[in-house]
């Protein structure tokens, strides 16, 4: 299965146990992962795992891929799409690394770091959404919000 596709499938699953808690709802879910070598990584499980990633990302870039779905309130898929987006890390040190892991910023992180915390000391650059490496892609959702009908306008008045 393609990351991508992965991605879709995650959020998915997601906006379908979400829809069981609040029938007759509008559900937006979305999963995202972190890309490198054909490698998909998630969300590290412990310092190991994060020292892994961080390694496996120093130096390189990657792909982070935001997967999202929407559900109308009669439970049917509305929406589903994948946005991705191109990251370059800068060589890390082992002490960039090992300091990085002590902030405990990279755990519940895809890819062991948070472009908009602590973590943006390594990023040299992206191509695409900002808001994709954060978690989700709002332009993209605020997009297929109003597309399918969830959304009547925006920005929303109060």
């Amino acid at each position: 299965m393609r990351p991508t596709e992965f991605a879709c499938l995650m959020a998915t699953r997601k906006a379908e146990s979400a829809q069981k808690a609040y029938r007759r709802r509008w559900i937006l879910a979305a999963d995202t992962l972190v890309v490198v070598n054909k490698r998909i990584y998630g969300k590290p499980r412990d310092a190991q795992d994060c020292r892994t990633m961080l390694s496996e990302l120093s130096g390189k870039r990657h792909r982070v891929i935001t997967g999202f779905c929407i559900l109308e309130p009669s439970g049917n898929k509305s929406h589903l799409e994948a946005v991705s987006t191109r990251v370059y890390v800068k060589e890390l040190s082992a002490m960039e690394i090992e300091a990085y892991i002590e902030t405990g910023e990279p755990f519940g992180k895809a890819g062991a770091y948070a472009i908009q915390g602590i973590g943006a000391f390594m990023i040299e650059g992206i191509e695409g959404s900002y808001t994709n490496i954060v978690g989700l892609p709002v332009c993209e959702v605020v997009r297929a919000l109003l597309g399918c009908g969830a959304l009547q306008g925006f920005p929303i008045s109060p």
